[in-house]
Protein backbone atom coordinates (compact mmCIF):
# COMPACT_ATOMS: atom_id res chain seq x y z
CA UNK A 1 0.00 0.00 0.00
CA UNK A 2 1.08 3.49 -0.80
CA UNK A 3 0.34 6.85 0.39
CA UNK A 4 -2.28 8.98 -1.12
CA UNK A 5 0.06 11.54 -2.26
CA UNK A 6 2.34 8.47 -4.37
CA UNK A 7 -1.60 7.45 -6.15
CA UNK A 8 -2.14 11.41 -7.03
CA UNK A 9 1.61 11.24 -8.39
CA UNK A 10 1.03 8.28 -10.35
CA UNK A 11 -2.33 9.52 -11.71
CA UNK A 12 -0.63 13.06 -12.48
CA UNK A 13 2.18 11.21 -14.44
CA UNK A 14 -0.32 8.11 -16.17
CA UNK A 15 -2.31 11.53 -17.58
CA UNK A 16 0.61 13.89 -18.60
CA UNK A 17 1.17 10.80 -20.83
CA UNK A 18 -2.46 10.48 -22.37
CA UNK A 19 -2.54 10.16 -25.93
CA UNK A 20 -4.97 13.08 -26.78
CA UNK A 21 -3.14 15.34 -28.60
CA UNK A 22 -4.90 14.78 -32.05
CA UNK A 23 -7.27 16.03 -34.85
CA UNK A 24 -10.20 18.05 -34.46
CA UNK A 25 -7.90 20.31 -32.40
CA UNK A 26 -10.98 21.90 -31.15
CA UNK A 27 -12.55 18.50 -29.36
CA UNK A 28 -9.66 17.40 -28.28
CA UNK A 29 -8.31 20.61 -26.95
CA UNK A 30 -10.48 21.25 -24.42
CA UNK A 31 -10.52 17.47 -22.88
CA UNK A 32 -6.53 18.31 -22.55
CA UNK A 33 -7.58 21.44 -20.80
CA UNK A 34 -10.45 20.36 -18.10
CA UNK A 35 -8.25 17.24 -17.35
CA UNK A 36 -4.74 19.50 -16.50
CA UNK A 37 -6.54 21.70 -14.75
CA UNK A 38 -5.63 18.51 -11.87
CA UNK A 39 -7.70 18.57 -8.55
CA UNK A 40 -7.25 16.45 -5.48
CA UNK A 41 -7.97 13.29 -8.12
CA UNK A 42 -9.80 11.36 -5.20
CA UNK A 43 -12.02 8.88 -7.71
CA UNK A 44 -9.00 7.81 -9.65
CA UNK A 45 -6.57 7.17 -6.24
CA UNK A 46 -9.64 5.65 -4.17
CA UNK A 47 -9.59 3.23 -7.76
CA UNK A 48 -5.82 2.04 -7.50
CA UNK A 49 -5.79 2.12 -3.78
CA UNK A 50 -8.72 -0.50 -3.99
CA UNK A 51 -6.93 -2.56 -6.13
CA UNK A 52 -4.14 -3.19 -3.91
CA UNK A 53 -5.94 -3.44 -0.97
CA UNK A 54 -6.95 -6.84 -2.98
CA UNK A 55 -3.53 -7.67 -3.26
CA UNK A 56 -3.44 -6.51 -7.48
CA UNK A 57 -0.40 -4.27 -8.72
CA UNK A 58 -1.67 -0.99 -8.33
CA UNK A 59 -1.14 -0.46 -12.66
CA UNK A 60 -3.19 -3.18 -13.29
CA UNK A 61 -6.15 -0.53 -12.30
CA UNK A 62 -4.75 2.50 -14.27
CA UNK A 63 -6.71 2.14 -16.79
CA UNK A 64 -10.58 2.12 -14.88
CA UNK A 65 -8.61 4.68 -12.76
CA UNK A 66 -8.82 6.56 -15.68
CA UNK A 67 -11.99 5.85 -17.06
CA UNK A 68 -13.24 7.38 -13.80
CA UNK A 69 -11.34 10.93 -13.74
CA UNK A 70 -12.75 11.18 -17.72
CA UNK A 71 -16.06 10.28 -16.67
CA UNK A 72 -16.24 12.65 -13.65
CA UNK A 73 -14.60 15.78 -15.52
CA UNK A 74 -16.99 15.01 -18.65
CA UNK A 75 -19.70 15.54 -16.02
CA UNK A 76 -17.60 18.62 -14.41
CA UNK A 77 -18.27 20.29 -18.32
CA UNK A 78 -21.92 19.95 -18.25
CA UNK A 79 -22.42 20.97 -15.05
CA UNK A 80 -20.70 24.03 -15.42
CA UNK A 81 -22.57 24.35 -18.53
CA UNK A 82 -26.21 23.78 -16.87
CA UNK A 83 -24.67 26.02 -14.03
CA UNK A 84 -23.33 29.28 -16.25
CA UNK A 85 -19.87 28.37 -14.05
CA UNK A 86 -17.20 30.86 -14.79
CA UNK A 87 -14.69 28.94 -13.00
CA UNK A 88 -13.39 25.32 -12.51
CA UNK A 89 -10.45 24.94 -10.21
CA UNK A 90 -10.09 28.62 -9.89
CA UNK A 91 -10.03 28.55 -14.56
CA UNK A 92 -12.01 29.65 -16.95
CA UNK A 93 -14.68 26.33 -17.45
CA UNK A 94 -14.31 24.69 -20.57
CA UNK A 95 -17.72 26.67 -22.11
CA UNK A 96 -16.11 30.17 -21.12
CA UNK A 97 -12.71 29.20 -22.56
CA UNK A 98 -14.09 28.08 -25.61
CA UNK A 99 -18.32 28.15 -26.07
CA UNK A 100 -21.28 26.16 -25.37
CA UNK A 101 -21.61 23.70 -28.58
CA UNK A 102 -17.72 22.72 -28.00
CA UNK A 103 -18.29 22.08 -23.98
CA UNK A 104 -21.19 19.87 -25.27
CA UNK A 105 -19.27 17.93 -27.92
CA UNK A 106 -16.10 17.98 -25.81
CA UNK A 107 -18.09 16.55 -23.49
CA UNK A 108 -19.81 13.66 -25.35
CA UNK A 109 -16.31 12.94 -26.44
CA UNK A 110 -15.14 12.03 -22.82
CA UNK A 111 -18.15 9.54 -22.19
CA UNK A 112 -17.04 7.81 -24.99
CA UNK A 113 -13.43 7.72 -24.65
CA UNK A 114 -14.16 6.89 -20.19
CA UNK A 115 -15.75 3.36 -22.25
CA UNK A 116 -12.37 3.26 -24.69
CA UNK A 117 -10.58 2.25 -21.62
CA UNK A 118 -12.25 -0.60 -19.85
CA UNK A 119 -11.14 -2.47 -23.63
CA UNK A 120 -7.89 -2.45 -22.11
CA UNK A 121 -9.39 -5.34 -19.99
CA UNK A 122 -9.98 -9.13 -20.81
CA UNK A 123 -13.80 -10.13 -21.34
CA UNK A 124 -14.82 -11.06 -18.17
CA UNK A 125 -13.43 -8.12 -16.70
CA UNK A 126 -14.25 -5.62 -18.99
CA UNK A 127 -18.10 -6.42 -19.00
CA UNK A 128 -18.40 -6.21 -15.45
CA UNK A 129 -16.68 -2.49 -15.15
CA UNK A 130 -18.54 -1.80 -18.03
CA UNK A 131 -21.71 -3.01 -16.50
CA UNK A 132 -21.24 -1.13 -13.42
CA UNK A 133 -20.03 2.27 -15.17
CA UNK A 134 -23.48 2.15 -16.94
CA UNK A 135 -25.17 1.55 -13.85
CA UNK A 136 -23.27 4.35 -12.28
CA UNK A 137 -23.26 7.27 -15.22
CA UNK A 138 -26.99 6.98 -15.39
CA UNK A 139 -27.55 7.60 -11.46
CA UNK A 140 -25.50 10.56 -11.99
CA UNK A 141 -27.55 12.20 -14.29
CA UNK A 142 -30.21 11.24 -12.25
CA UNK A 143 -29.00 12.84 -9.11
CA UNK A 144 -28.15 15.99 -11.58
CA UNK A 145 -31.70 16.18 -13.01
CA UNK A 146 -33.08 15.54 -8.85
CA UNK A 147 -30.79 18.78 -7.90
CA UNK A 148 -32.12 20.90 -10.87
CA UNK A 149 -35.76 20.03 -9.93
CA UNK A 150 -34.82 20.63 -5.85
CA UNK A 151 -34.32 24.26 -7.20
CA UNK A 152 -37.42 25.46 -8.07
CA UNK A 153 -38.95 23.42 -5.22
CA UNK A 154 -40.05 23.90 -1.83
CA UNK A 155 -41.57 20.80 -0.09
CA UNK A 156 -37.72 19.02 -0.40
CA UNK A 157 -37.38 16.17 2.05
CA UNK A 158 -34.45 14.98 3.80
CA UNK A 159 -34.32 11.58 2.07
CA UNK A 160 -34.65 13.19 -0.94
CA UNK A 161 -31.78 15.44 -0.40
CA UNK A 162 -29.91 12.47 0.34
CA UNK A 163 -31.07 10.21 -2.63
CA UNK A 164 -29.78 13.30 -4.38
CA UNK A 165 -26.32 13.56 -3.48
CA UNK A 166 -25.89 10.03 -3.02
CA UNK A 167 -26.58 9.57 -7.01
CA UNK A 168 -25.30 13.05 -7.93
CA UNK A 169 -21.96 12.01 -5.82
CA UNK A 170 -21.65 8.94 -3.62
CA UNK A 171 -21.97 6.49 -6.68
CA UNK A 172 -19.00 7.71 -8.05
CA UNK A 173 -17.26 7.51 -5.60
CA UNK A 174 -18.70 3.57 -4.34
CA UNK A 175 -18.16 2.98 -8.25
CA UNK A 176 -14.27 3.86 -7.86
CA UNK A 177 -13.36 1.45 -5.21
CA UNK A 178 -15.19 -1.02 -6.52
CA UNK A 179 -13.61 -1.03 -10.18
CA UNK A 180 -10.41 -1.44 -8.06
CA UNK A 181 -12.23 -4.92 -6.54
CA UNK A 182 -13.29 -5.84 -10.02
CA UNK A 183 -9.30 -5.66 -11.23
CA UNK A 184 -7.83 -7.33 -8.46
CA UNK A 185 -10.78 -10.17 -8.49
CA UNK A 186 -10.95 -10.42 -5.44
CA UNK A 187 -14.92 -12.41 -4.34
CA UNK A 188 -18.35 -10.78 -5.01
CA UNK A 189 -18.33 -10.18 -0.99
CA UNK A 190 -15.13 -7.96 -1.23
CA UNK A 191 -16.80 -6.15 -4.17
CA UNK A 192 -20.24 -5.26 -2.78
CA UNK A 193 -18.74 -4.26 0.74
CA UNK A 194 -15.79 -2.13 -0.92
CA UNK A 195 -18.58 -0.19 -3.19
CA UNK A 196 -20.83 0.43 0.56
CA UNK A 197 -17.71 1.53 2.43
CA UNK A 198 -16.82 4.65 -0.89
CA UNK A 199 -20.64 4.98 -0.86
CA UNK A 200 -21.02 6.01 2.76
CA UNK A 201 -17.69 8.10 2.68
CA UNK A 202 -18.87 10.20 -0.82
CA UNK A 203 -22.39 10.66 1.44
CA UNK A 204 -20.16 11.92 4.51
CA UNK A 205 -18.13 13.73 1.99
CA UNK A 206 -20.73 15.51 0.17
CA UNK A 207 -23.06 16.35 3.65
CA UNK A 208 -19.11 17.85 4.59
CA UNK A 209 -18.98 19.92 1.79
CA UNK A 210 -22.27 21.38 2.41
CA UNK A 211 -21.08 22.19 5.64
CA UNK A 212 -17.91 23.82 4.61
CA UNK A 213 -19.42 25.63 2.20
CA UNK A 214 -21.23 27.73 5.00
CA UNK A 215 -18.59 27.43 7.84
CA UNK A 216 -15.56 26.54 6.04
CA UNK A 217 -12.34 28.87 6.20
CA UNK A 218 -12.55 30.77 3.05
CA UNK A 219 -8.55 30.72 2.99
CA UNK A 220 -8.50 26.77 2.26
CA UNK A 221 -11.86 26.26 1.08
CA UNK A 222 -10.72 27.02 -1.95
CA UNK A 223 -14.13 28.19 -3.58
CA UNK A 224 -16.50 31.22 -1.99
CA UNK A 225 -18.05 30.42 1.43
CA UNK A 226 -21.56 31.04 1.92
CA UNK A 227 -21.81 29.95 -2.40
CA UNK A 228 -25.01 27.68 -1.15
CA UNK A 229 -26.74 30.24 -0.05
CA UNK A 230 -26.09 33.12 -2.46
CA UNK A 231 -27.77 30.57 -4.91
CA UNK A 232 -30.74 29.58 -2.12
CA UNK A 233 -29.77 25.99 -2.72
CA UNK A 234 -31.95 23.74 -0.39
CA UNK A 235 -28.46 21.86 1.03
CA UNK A 236 -28.82 19.45 4.20
CA UNK A 237 -28.21 22.45 6.66
CA UNK A 238 -31.30 24.32 5.36
CA UNK A 239 -33.63 21.60 5.60
CA UNK A 240 -32.48 20.44 8.90
CA UNK A 241 -32.63 24.35 10.13
CA UNK A 242 -36.06 24.26 8.38
CA UNK A 243 -37.12 21.07 9.92
CA UNK A 244 -35.92 22.62 13.71
CA UNK A 245 -36.77 26.41 13.36
CA UNK A 246 -39.59 28.07 15.38
CA UNK A 247 -41.97 29.84 13.48
CA UNK A 248 -40.13 33.26 12.81
CA UNK A 249 -36.51 31.68 12.61
CA UNK A 250 -38.20 29.33 10.03
CA UNK A 251 -40.29 32.74 8.06
CA UNK A 252 -36.74 34.78 8.37
CA UNK A 253 -34.93 31.80 6.60
CA UNK A 254 -37.62 31.50 3.84
CA UNK A 255 -37.45 34.87 3.57
CA UNK A 256 -33.57 35.25 2.85
CA UNK A 257 -34.04 31.90 0.59
CA UNK A 258 -35.86 34.39 -1.95
CA UNK A 259 -34.19 37.34 -2.65
CA UNK A 260 -31.04 37.90 -4.42
CA UNK A 261 -29.18 40.98 -2.53
CA UNK A 262 -26.54 42.85 -4.89
CA UNK A 263 -24.04 42.43 -1.60
CA UNK A 264 -24.47 38.86 -0.10
CA UNK A 265 -22.97 39.42 3.53
CA UNK A 266 -25.71 40.17 5.82
CA UNK A 267 -27.88 37.37 4.22
CA UNK A 268 -25.13 34.93 4.54
CA UNK A 269 -24.30 35.92 8.08
CA UNK A 270 -27.89 36.22 9.06
CA UNK A 271 -28.59 32.56 7.51
CA UNK A 272 -25.32 30.91 9.16
CA UNK A 273 -26.83 32.16 12.59
CA UNK A 274 -30.10 30.15 11.73
CA UNK A 275 -27.76 27.45 10.90
CA UNK A 276 -26.12 27.80 14.67
CA UNK A 277 -29.39 28.56 16.28
CA UNK A 278 -31.95 26.26 14.82
CA UNK A 279 -29.02 23.24 15.58
CA UNK A 280 -29.05 22.40 11.80
CA UNK A 281 -24.81 22.51 12.04
CA UNK A 282 -24.63 20.10 14.88
CA UNK A 283 -27.12 17.96 13.52
CA UNK A 284 -25.02 18.16 10.15
CA UNK A 285 -22.08 17.32 11.91
CA UNK A 286 -23.39 14.44 13.46
CA UNK A 287 -24.82 12.71 10.07
CA UNK A 288 -21.18 13.55 8.48
CA UNK A 289 -20.09 11.10 11.55
CA UNK A 290 -23.01 8.77 11.00
CA UNK A 291 -22.16 7.93 7.47
CA UNK A 292 -18.33 7.43 8.15
CA UNK A 293 -18.98 5.26 10.68
CA UNK A 294 -21.42 3.24 8.90
CA UNK A 295 -18.66 3.21 6.34
CA UNK A 296 -16.51 1.71 8.85
CA UNK A 297 -19.15 -0.91 9.84
CA UNK A 298 -18.23 -2.31 5.98
CA UNK A 299 -14.81 -2.59 7.04
CA UNK A 300 -15.20 -5.21 9.77
CA UNK A 301 -17.00 -7.53 7.24
CA UNK A 302 -14.31 -7.43 4.66
CA UNK A 303 -11.61 -10.21 4.52
CA UNK A 304 -8.66 -8.40 4.70
CA UNK A 305 -5.72 -7.84 6.71
CA UNK A 306 -6.21 -5.12 9.94
CA UNK A 307 -3.25 -3.05 8.67
CA UNK A 308 -5.61 -2.55 5.17
CA UNK A 309 -8.51 -2.20 7.60
CA UNK A 310 -6.41 0.68 9.26
CA UNK A 311 -5.73 2.37 6.02
CA UNK A 312 -9.21 2.73 4.65
CA UNK A 313 -10.01 3.93 7.84
CA UNK A 314 -7.50 6.70 8.40
CA UNK A 315 -8.40 7.40 4.48
CA UNK A 316 -11.91 8.00 5.87
CA UNK A 317 -11.42 10.13 9.39
CA UNK A 318 -8.99 12.14 6.95
CA UNK A 319 -11.74 12.93 4.93
CA UNK A 320 -14.37 13.49 7.80
CA UNK A 321 -12.19 16.11 9.50
CA UNK A 322 -10.91 17.99 6.64
CA UNK A 323 -11.47 21.81 6.41
CA UNK A 324 -10.75 22.50 2.11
Amino acid sequence: MQSISNYQEKISSHFALLALNKEPKNLYEPIQYILSLGGKRLRPVLTLMAAEIFDADYTKALSAATAVEVFHNFSLIHDDIMDDAPLRRGNETVHEKWDINTGILSGDAMLILAYQFFEDYEPKIFQELAKLFSKTALEVCEGQQYDVDFETRVDVTIPEYLKMIEFKTAVLVGAAMKMGAIVAETSEENKNLIYDFGLNLGIAFQLQDDYLDAFGNPETFGKQVGGDIIENKKTYLYLKAIEFAQPEEKEQLLHLFSIQPNDNTDKINSVKNIFNQTGASEATQKAIQDFTFSAFETLEKMNISSDKKMILKAFGEKLMNRNV
